[in-house]
C-alpha cells in the first residue's frame, strides 16, 4: 500500500476509537429497531466529533443523522448497527461457544460496517476543514436493515432528497466493489381467522386457521415452479394458533417473504401470493387479512461510482493482514465446509485457492460470479440517489454470513483492519466526489436514466409504520 492519499491520514488518526465503537456495539448486539445502546454509541461519538445531530430519524428512535458541512454537495455515508438474534458467540474462538443462550449476535458485521462508515465520514470532515472545501458530508446511522427496511423508511420520508450520492461497504470475505445486484423483497403477514371448537367432539362446527396457512403455504410451493428462476418465497409462522391440539385454531399468522429481481417483477408475484391467500381461505371458509411488514427494492448500480471507487480501491490495494491474522482464519476454516470455501471463491469469479486463507487481492471490477443474490434497504437509496458499495475482507475465506462463525470473528484483529481499510475507501471516493463535479453529473445522468425506464415506487405503503419497540 502506498500512502497517497492524505484523507487516509484523518483515517488513521482516529483508527483506535473507532475500532474501540465497533467493540462496545459488538458486546451490546441488538436487533431490530431495539438498538439503543448501539445508536447511543454512536451519538457519542458523533458529539465526540463535533456533528450537528439529528436524532429520531424519520421518526425512528434508533435512526441518527450527523453532518458537518455549511453548504455545497451533500455525500451520504451509510452506516449499520443492527445484529441477528440466536447467534450470541464468544469472540475470537474457532468453535461454537454463545455467551447467552438464545442471545443475539452480530452475525453480519454491523459492528464494522457502522463504525467504518462514521469512521469515514470523520476522515471526509476533517480533511473538508482542513483544506477551507465547501461540501457536506452526512453520516447515516441505520438500524433494522436485517428485516426491517429502515432505510426504505428513511427514504420514503426524504430523508435523501437532497443528497447528491451517497456510499456504503459491508464487511465481506474479498474486497471488491460490491456488484449491484440484489433481490426487491416484501415481508408480508397473512393473519387468517377461522372458528374455535372442539376438535374431537365437534370439529364440524370449527373452521381451522392453521389448515387456511397451511394450504397457503402449499399453494406457494407450487407455485415455485411458475415464477422466474431468481425469484424466492420463505417462510415462518408468527402464530400458529396455539398449543393446544385439541381446539380448533381459530386465528393464524404466516410472515411470506417474497423476492423479485425488481420492483416491477416483484408487485407482480405478491399479486400471485396473495392469490394463493384468498384461494386457501376460501378452501377453508376462513377470512384472511393482510399487513405489509418490510419491503427494500433492488439495488441500482451506477457505473460512473463503481469506476471510481475502483480506481480507489486499486489504489489502496488489499487488506493488510498479517502471519497472526491467516493463523485464526485457517483454525476458522476447519469449522467450514468445502462447499462454504469454494462459494467465496465462486462469488468473486475466481478459481477456487485451498490454500488461501484471507483475501490478499483486489478483484476487478468486471468478473463473473455465480451463486445467489440477498437483499438490502441500500436498494432504495440507490432509487433516491446515486449509491456505490465497497465489500472489504473482514473474515477467513468461506465464512458463512448469519453464522456464529461471522460473530466469533467479529472483534478479530483481521476484522478491524478491514474496516479501517472500508473507511479509507469511503472516505477517499467521498474526496473524489467532492473534487470532481463531473463525477457526480455523470453518475446522476446514469441513475436519472435508470429512473426513465422503471421509476421508483417505494415498496412500503405510506400508511405502515416501522415496527417499533420501546
Amino acid at each position: 500500500m502506498q500512502n497517497t492519499n492524505p484523507i487516509w491520514d484523518h483515517v488513521e488518526r482516529h483508527r483506535n476509537a473507532f475500532i474501540e465503537l465497533s467493540d462496545n456495539v459488538f458486546d451490546t448486539p441488538e436487533t431490530l429497531y431495539g438498538e439503543f445502546k448501539s445508536v447511543a454509541e454512536h451519538k457519542r461519538m458523533l458529539e465526540a466529533q463535533g456533528f450537528r445531530i439529528t436524532e429520531n430519524a424519520a421518526g425512528i428512535p434508533t435512526a441518527i443523522v450527523g453532518e458537518a458541512g455549511e453548504k455545497g454537495p451533500v455525500i451520504a455515508i451509510l452506516g449499520e448497527f443492527d445484529a441477528l438474534p440466536y447467534l450470541s458467540q464468544a469472540p475470537g474462538i474457532a468453535g461454537h461457544q454463545p455467551l447467552e443462550d438464545g442471545g443475539n449476535g452480530h452475525g453480519c458485521g454491523h459492528n464494522l460496517l457502522g463504525a467504518a462508515a462514521l469512521l469515514a465520514a470523520t476522515a471526509v470532515k476533517d480533511w473538508l476543514s482542513e483544506n477551507g472545501i465547501e461540501a457536506r458530508v452526512r453520516y447515516y446511522g441505520c438500524p433494522a436493515e436485517e428485516g426491517g427496511a429502515a432505510k426504505t423508511y428513511l427514504v420514503r420520508e426524504g430523508l435523501f432528497d437532497d443528497v447528491d450520492a451517497a456510499i456504503s461497504w459491508h464487511p465481506a470475505t474479498f474486497t471488491a466493489v460490491n456488484e449491484a445486484h440484489s433481490l426487491a423483497n416484501t415481508r408480508i403477514d397473512f393473519t387468517f381467522h377461522g372458528k374455535a371448537a372442539h376438535a374431537a367432539g365437534s370439529p364440524e362446527l370449527g373452521r381451522s386457521a392453521l389448515d387456511a396457512v397451511e394450504l397457503m403455504n402449499v399453494g406457494v410451493n407450487y407455485l415455485r415452479e411458475h415464477m422466474p428462476d431468481d425469484a424466492r418465497v420463505h417462510y415462518a409462522y408468527i402464530d400458529a394458533g396455539g398449543i393446544a391440539p385439541n381446539v380448533v385454531q381459530s386465528r393464524a399468522t404466516v410472515r411470506q417473504l417474497v423476492r423479485a429481481r425488481n420492483l416491477r417483477e416483484l408487485k407482480d408475484l405478491i399479486a400471485r401470493v396473495r392469490k394463493i391467500a384468498d384461494g386457501a381461505a376460501l378452501m377453508t371458509e376462513t377470512r384472511v387479512e393482510t399487513r405489509v411488514f418490510s419491503g427494500v427494492s433492488n439495488l441500482l448500480g451506477n457505473l460512473a461510482l463503481e469506476r471510481a471507487m475502483q480506481t480507489e480501491l486499486d489504489r489502496l490495494g488489499p487488506v493488510p493482514f498479517d502471519d497472526e491474522d491467516i493463523a485464526f482464519a485457517r483454525e476458522m476454516q476447519s469449522t467450514f465446509t468445502d462447499d462454504e470455501i469454494r462459494a467465496t471463491f465462486r462469488r468473486i469469479g475466481r478459481k477456487p485457492d485451498a490454500g488461501l486463507a484471507l483475501c490478499d487481492f483486489v478483484a476487478p471490477l468486471e468478473r463473473h460470479r455465480e451463486g445467489g443474490e440477498g437483499s438490502t434497504d441500500v436498494g432504495d437509496v440507490s432509487w433516491a440517489v446515486p449509491t456505490v458499495q465497497a465489500r472489504v475482507a473482514t473474515c477467513a475465506i468461506g465464512t458463512p454470513f448469519h453464522t456464529w462463525q461471522t460473530v466469533a470473528q467479529g472483534k478479530a484483529p483481521a476484522a478491524h483492519k478491514g474496516m479501517i481499510h472500508a473507511a479509507k475507501i469511503m472516505a477517499a471516493t467521498a474526496r473524489r466526489l467532492i473534487e470532481d463535479p463531473d463525477l457526480v453529473r455523470a453518475a446522476q445522468t446514469t441513475h436519472q436514466e435508470h429512473l426513465a425506464d422503471m421509476p421508483y415506487e417505494c415498496p412500503i405503503p405510506k400508511d405502515v409504520l416501522p415496527p417499533l419497540v420501546e
